[in-house]
């Protein structure tokens, strides 16, 4: 397993955790359809939540939530889309979860929610 891909794995338990502390229902993680994945899927109040999840060890190369580019917002949002085909729904919201795992020192943890549309 590639060293990012360990990071990444690391980063979508913590926020796991954290979403089930917060009370959000776990439908997905890691849905794919096509070549377009969602990291992690939810739902809260009637609102499906996706959730795109970047974990970092360093700030060296920016926030985790800066690499967040447009063509993978759009991936994302068409995914949701797809998803949501035959749902029956009242809302629904992208957030993201940032963290930053440094070798030392405590971790950075940031939820964003409304993040994208």
């Amino acid at each position: 397993m590639s060293r990012n891909r360990n990071i990444g794995e690391k980063g979508e338990k913590i926020a796991l955790d954290y979403l089930q502390k917060e009370g959000y229902e776990i439908i997905a993680t890691n849905w794919t359809v096509g070549h377009k994945e969602i990291d992690i899927i939810t739902k809260k109040d009637n609102c499906f939540v996706f959730f795109e999840i970047k974990t970092r060890i360093s700030l060296k190369h920016g926030m985790p939530e800066e690499s967040i580019s447009t063509s993978k917002i759009r991936s994302v949002t068409e995914a949701a889309r797809i998803f949501l085909y035959d749902k029956q729904y009242k809302d629904i919201r992208f957030d993201v979860i940032a963290i930053v795992l440094p070798s030392e020192g405590d971790m950075d943890f940031l939820h964003i929610k409304d993040a994208f549309y």
